[in-house]
C-alpha cells in the first residue's frame, strides 16, 4: 500500500517480495558498517513482518522506498513505547537505509523530509529524533539538513548492545514540530 508519495519516491508498506533485495542489501559491507553485522533471510523476513505490524498499530514504519521501480531500502518512523530500554523513551524515531546505489541523489533527505511532515501533519507528532554512531557521519549529515539537532546531553550507550561493543555509544538528535515548519 502506497503511504507518501514524492516526485521521484513511493514509500509503502512492505511486501513478502522485498525480501531478496533487502536481504541483498543487507549483505553490503558498506550498508552494514555501523550496524552488527549482515541480516539473514530469516532476519529480514522477521523485519518485513514486523514493519507491517508496526503499520497496522501506528500508521507509521520504516517504510520501504521505491526509485524508478526499484526497492532503493527504507526510511520511515519507529515509535518507541514508554517500556522502551530507549533512555530517551516514549519518542519516535526517523531512521533510514539505504542500497549503496541509491546513495548520493538526494533520496534519503527526499524521503525523510516527506515522513516528517507526515509524522508532523498526519500523525500529530510534537517531536521526532533520531539516532546513529558518532562515526556515521552520512547519517548525521542527512539529520542536520533536515534541520535536527545533536542534544548535547543525549549520547547513550544502544540497549541492544553490549557497552563495549564497538557501536555501542550512539548520538541522538531531535526536532520539534515548531522547529521542522521554520526549517
Amino acid at each position: 500500500m502506497n503511504i507518501i508519495t514524492t516526485p521521484r519516491l513511493t514509500l509503502r508498506t512492505w511486501r513478502l517480495d522485498d525480501a531478496p533485495a533487502f536481504h541483498a542489501m543487507n549483505q553490503d559491507p558498506r550498508v552494514v558498517e555501523f550496524l552488527p553485522g549482515p541480516m539473514s533471510m530469516v532476519q529480514v523476513e522477521d523485519f518485513i513482518a514486523f514493519q507491517q505490524a508496526l503499520f497496522a498499530r501506528s500508521r507509521a514504519c520504516y517504510f520501504a522506498v521505491e526509485s524508478d521501480g526499484e526497492l532503493a531500502g527504507f526510511v520511515g518512523l519507529k515509535r518507541h513505547e514508554a517500556d522502551s530500554p530507549l533512555p530517551f523513551a516514549p519518542c519516535t524515531d526517523i531512521g533510514w537505509r539505504l542500497a549503496p546505489a541509491h546513495w548520493g541523489k538526494g533520496i534519503a533527505g527526499e524521503a525523510a523530509r516527506a515522513c516528517l511532515a507526515y509524522g508532523f501533519d498526519e500523525l500529530g507528532l510534537e517531536e521526532i529524533v533520531s539516532f546513529t554512531v558518532p562515526d556515521n557521519l552520512r547519517s548525521r549529515a542527512v539529520m542536520e539538513k533536515l534541520g535536527m539537532r545533536e542534544d548535547a546531553g543525549g549520547a547513550f550507550a544502544h540497549p541492544a548492545l553490549a557497552p563495549e561493543h564497538r557501536l555501542s555509544r550512539h548520538v541522538l538528535y531531535r526536532l520539534r514540530r515548531g522547529d521542522a515548519r521554520a526549517a
